[in-house]
């Protein structure tokens, strides 16, 4: 029998970074993972803004971010500033509050266009995952250490394990494409 098991981890571990890519992509309503991949300079390290100060929803368009050293204030103004994401952000006695605007359609059409490359990107990495469990189930069949049934068989069992993983992927985009368009 072949172990699926690294294919099926390769796969779990790319449908997770896409998560977490979609994650950071803007939908127009306020949510704190959008900040995830923005680093603020904290005593001369690089963190991410939720190591530095709590995050929460103020209402559908606007996050507050209170830090726990007041100092870091305006720093975490700069480095979401720099991240570019379109978020309006502004600074008060309490902490920072970011504000998101309604997207526009060229908008909404460039964050589906950026969901899709992403989308593309987790597929190449299975179909590499794919390639490189086929060149094991090849070579195993080579050595004699499986027949050529099993081998046949291993690759229908492989590509049904594939399959399920870019039904899932595609799952996940169709998700965040109507978010972003709806």
């Amino acid at each position: 029998m072949y172990d699926f098991k690294t294919l099926k981890t390769k796969i779990a571990e790319t449908e997770e970074w896409l998560k977490k890519e979609l994650m950071t992509i803007q939908t127009g309503r306020a949510t704190p993972a959008i900040l995830d991949g923005v680093l603020v300079d904290s005593y001369g390290t690089k963190v991410h803004v939720n190591q530095v100060a709590n995050i929460t929803t103020e209402d559908a368009r606007t996050l507050r971010i209170v830090p726990w050293d007041k100092d870091s204030i305006r720093a975490i103004e700069t480095a979401i500033r720099d991240a570019d994401m379109g978020l309006g952000v502004s600074v008060d006695d309490q902490g920072v509050q970011v504000g998101f605007p309604e997207l526009t359609t060229e908008t909404r059409e460039k964050f589906v266009k950026l969901v899709r490359d992403k989308v593309e990107d987790a597929k190449i990495a299975l179909r590499n995952v794919r390639d490189e469990v086929w060149s094991d189930i090849q070579r195993k069949e080579k050595a004699g250490d499986i027949g050529e049934d099993d081998k046949f068989r291993f690759k229908d069992k492989m590509e049904k394990i594939v399959k399920e993983g870019n039904e899932t992927l595609g799952g996940l985009a169709e998700r965040k494409e109507k978010e972003i368009l709806g």
